[in-house]
């Protein structure tokens, strides 16, 4: 026995077939977006608490710096700030550090612009040797 449904019967029911697929492959790519941001925000939570508990631990390690300085003979003052000198100067380093990074000079893609060019120099090229025939 043949199935007789007509082009445009077969036509709309795959058309609905095509339509349902797509639907769940969206409905797919929203649900696993929804976990990659549930997922980064987890992430960004534990660096913000490794930077808090960071912060925390240097605070007792500036202390005890400070302890060890005035039981190596210097005054609380002068030892307190040594190690704020030296904190500072580490700050300063990191900081210079990454406004360089941060320079457009350093963010640019130097490798995809170099592609680019020479990409268009090829096509350049090819369109010049084949007006030139």
């Amino acid at each position: 026995m043949t199935d007789q449904r007509s082009t445009g019967d077969v036509l709309k029911d795959l058309l609905q077939q095509i339509t349902r697929i797509l639907r769940g492959e969206v409905a797919l790519a929203r649900a696993e977006v929804g976990q990659s941001v549930r997922e980064a925000g987890r992430g960004i939570a534990l660096v913000v608490a490794a930077v808090v508990i960071a912060l925390s631990a240097l605070n007792v390690l500036s202390a005890a710096l400070v302890t060890a300085l005035v039981e190596l003979g210097l005054t609380p003052m002068w030892a307190a700030a040594a190690v704020a000198a030296l904190l500072c100067a580490v700050a300063l380093i990191f900081a210079v550090l990454g406004i360089r990074k941060l320079q457009p000079s350093h963010l640019a893609p130097d490798k995809t612009v170099e592609n680019v060019r020479r990409d268009a120099d090829r096509i350049k090229e090819i369109f010049d040797n084949g007006s030139s025939d």
